[in-house]
């Protein structure tokens, strides 16, 4: 039975997150080719290209179209994110080993604690389909019969199914987000000694935290490609805009909450043990007793001020660097669709 267990595992690390999302987008983007050539539907989405304008439908054949290739980018994204966040974080403590003081298999049972509470992703799914079932009435025009599949066209069947499992997995990433962070938080309870002067070797933790806001916002990407290229997006592009910073951000910092409180915790014992240190020397100088001074009253006072100017959370210059570039993705990438959309459009007619 342990045997099996480990195999499992051995098997589940040994999948690539980009595999995953390639295999399965191009399944899905074939089977959604094959299904569209079995139900006819080339000649009038090529009618519809020479008819219409490319962008920004309220409706037709070509705005269902790209709603489709959407929702399979995000079923074959999301999987595969949920997988890397559960990975990085194992890496991550392979990474820590010196600054945890580890043993190889004690940190190889610290990195198998990292795991998804099957209970907890219950409640998530649940939570992610209420979701799914809820943003096609954000999304207007809302079809009098929209659970209806008698009504459904061949691309709207796509949406009605994807729509659900997509919201289903976005709403398990951030749930992972969260669980994962919270454990590599309570993991940095454990590190043996921290040197306030030298936090380099708590950069793991800083790059896990970008890795996970990197994987936000590659769904908030893929995503928002609806927003920008379609209409009827309006009030869920401004509900995805607000919460992009606020989740991102917390993507960032989540992981790192352990590692603040202990430099702050830190940076308190040895200030205190520097005023006391400072205190007495002060005390013998006033006493006229300068011989009894075992260390220069002004290499304290300028490490205190060092001491000072540790930054509570272990993100350098360049981190935030990274952070902002990352937070640009998404504009990026949907101001090139737009363009991309305009510059055909513009072709065509």
């Amino acid at each position: 039975m342990n045997s099996t267990t480990a195999a499992r595992q051995i098997d589940l690390a040994a999948v690539s997150p980009v595999r995953l999302a390639l295999w399965i987008s191009g399944l899905l983007l074939m089977g959604f080719l094959i299904w569209e050539t079995v139900h006819g539907r080339w000649m009038p989405l090529s009618e519809a290209m020479q008819s219409e304008e490319l962008y920004r439908q309220p409706g037709g054949i070509l705005r269902d179209f790209r709603i489709a290739i959407i929702h399979i980018l995000l079923a074959g994204y999301l999987p595969a994110a949920l997988l890397a966040v559960v990975r990085s974080a194992r890496r991550t403590v392979f990474e820590l080993q010196e600054a945890l003081d580890c043993s190889p298999e004690e940190c190889s049972a610290l990195a198998a604690s990292i795991r998804l509470d099957p209970s907890h992703l219950v409640i998530a799914g649940v939570v992610g389909l209420m979701i799914g079932f809820s943003v096609p009435y954000l999304t207007p025009p809302v079809p009098e019969q929209l659970w209806s599949p008698a009504s459904w066209s061949p691309e709207v069947v796509w949406h009605r199914v994807l729509g659900p499992v997509t919201a289903v997995l976005a709403t398990l990433l951030m749930y992972a987000v969260v669980a994962v962070s919270a454990r590599m938080s309570r993991i940095s309870e454990g590190l043996s000694s921290m040197d306030l002067l030298e936090l380099r070797s708590l950069q793991p933790f800083t790059r896990q935290g970008l890795t996970n806001a990197l994987l936000v916002l590659g769904w908030v990407t893929i995503a928002g490609l609806m927003v920008v290229t379609e209409s009827g997006f309006g009030t869920l592009g401004v509900l995805l805009g607000l919460a992009t910073l606020f989740v991102a951000g917390a993507a960032l910092l989540l992981p790192l909450r352990g590692v603040h409180r202990r430099i702050r915790t830190e940076k308190e014992h040895e200030l205190d043990w520097l005023d006391a240190r400072i205190a007495e020397q002060r005390n013998s100088l006033k006493a006229g007793r300068s011989e009894d001074v075992s260390g220069s009253l002004a290499d304290l006072l300028a490490y205190r001020d060092l001491v000072r100017a540790v930054p509570d959370w272990p993100i350098g210059t360049s981190s935030w660097a990274r952070f902002a570039l990352y937070l640009l993705i998404p504009l990026l990438s949907w101001a090139a669709a737009a363009l991309v959309e305009r510059f055909v459009n513009t072709l065509i007619w």
